[in-house]
């Protein structure tokens, strides 16, 4: 399994890169945000209180781990990111996979996330093209597997259309159908930020 997170923090390197709800596991470099004021954040903000206290596009990028499942409002804050980030900036978010066993471990988990969580906001593949006016191209997600499936081979089949598009229909099918049985654990999201006239108002 390649390490998709360590692959983000080199690409990362030298970059305005803004980390949300850092905790005490801040991204090196980067300014932390979070709304506990005994982390190692840079700005104490709480991330459903928008807008956030950056300018339109002040970062190249923003990384989130395990953050975007805690939030009430998820639509607000991926939007208010949009804003805050540059033309071709990147907004890196993982998450529990919504089948991931643990996820109801944890009570202040509040959003379920599986590959299509961000359709909606991806150009080209609106269903409903009205829940907001940010935009990206969206990679498609890397999802780990519980370590069984790992094992067995599941989570790099799942995973095939990220090397080529021809291949989605293997992940369709196992958030469809097997997920169910080969449950998932976390999902990587890379979306690029498209900024228009309507996306900036």
């Amino acid at each position: 399994m390649p390490d998709v997170l360590a692959q983000w923090i080199t690409r990362l390197d030298g970059q305005r890169v803004l980390d949300i709800g850092c905790g005490r596991h801040k991204t090196p470099g980067a300014v932390g945000l979070d709304a506990n004021p005994q982390v190692d954040a840079d700005v104490v903000h709480d991330l459903d209180d928008v807008p956030y206290p950056f300018a339109e596009s002040s970062f190249d990028a923003v990384i989130g781990r395990h953050v975007i499942e805690h939030v009430q409002a998820p639509l607000a804050v991926i939007t208010e990111l949009h804003r805050i980030v540059r033309p071709g900036g990147w907004v890196l978010l993982v998450a529990p996979h919504w089948t991931n066993p643990d996820f109801a471990t944890d009570l202040t988990h509040r959003n379920h996330l599986n590959s299509y969580s961000f359709r909606n906001l991806t150009v080209g593949n609106e269903v409903f093209d009205f829940y907001a006016s940010a935009r990206f191209h969206q990679r498609p997600p890397y999802v780990t597997l519980l370590n069984l499936w790992r094992a067995c081979g599941i989570e790099w089949l799942v995973n095939l259309d990220r090397r080529h598009a021809g291949w989605r229909f293997l992940r369709r099918f196992w958030e469809q159908y097997g997920n169910a049985i080969a449950r998932g654990k976390e999902i990587y999201f890379e979306l690029e930020v498209v900024k228009t006239a309507a996306s900036s108002t």
